[in-house]
């Protein structure tokens, strides 16, 4: 049975991964993040995705490596995690009353052959009118400073929506795990 690493620094990532029972390692992969010119949200997580797994692509022994990326963009401009209180404050304040697709980007890339394989799971979420009070209680409550989009949908963000859709709800923590577990799979793993 080949190694699974996770190339991603992130606890949410491990924690969703962690629900699948089975044993794997994970690491910070070393990319540049940036958007290419033009690169919609949908392009850009997938190729995040693939380029986070073929960081990692020289182990040792024969490895299923993981990459995932998230994005979602208002206005055509792309939110990354806010990092601050006034940043959080402004997305959600953006976001109040309107409909946000989340474009989650997973790569499974199989060291034993080189085989990259990858897609974009799209989640969609509707934030309930915000007032800033409200935005404020949230981000003191939650401090979502790490987060895409400003908020925890797995925790008391779920209360800043008015109603969510799609396939996977996982994708939109960041790890999309019914398409995941597919992946491994059709890998040769059993999952469960």
């Amino acid at each position: 049975m080949p190694l699974i690493l996770l190339a991603s620094s992130s606890p949410y990532r491990r924690q969703l991964l962690e629900r699948l029972h089975l044993p794997f390692a994970h690491q910070s992969p070393d990319i540049d993040e940036t958007p290419l010119p033009g690169e919609s949200p949908r392009a850009l997580v997938e190729r995040l995705a693939r380029a986070k797994a073929a960081a990692l692509a020289d182990q040792p022994a024969p490895t299923l490596i993981i990459g995932s990326d998230q994005a979602t963009a208002i206005d055509g401009e792309i939110l990354g995690k806010p990092l601050t209180h006034e940043r959080a404050h402004q997305q959600l304040a953006r976001a109040s009353g309107q409909t946000l697709v989340f474009h989650t980007g997973l790569a499974l890339l199989d060291s034993r052959t080189g085989e990259c394989r990858s897609e974009v799971v799209d989640f969609q979420v509707r934030f309930r009118p915000l007032d800033a009070a409200t935005i404020d209680r949230y981000l003191l409550a939650e401090q979502p400073y790490d987060c895409a989009g400003s908020f925890k949908a797995e925790g008391l963000g779920i209360a800043l929506f008015d109603a969510m859709q799609g396939e996977d709800p996982t994708s939109l923590i960041g790890l999309p795990l019914i398409r995941l577990a597919a992946l491994l799979r059709e890998a040769g793993l059993q999952v469960p």
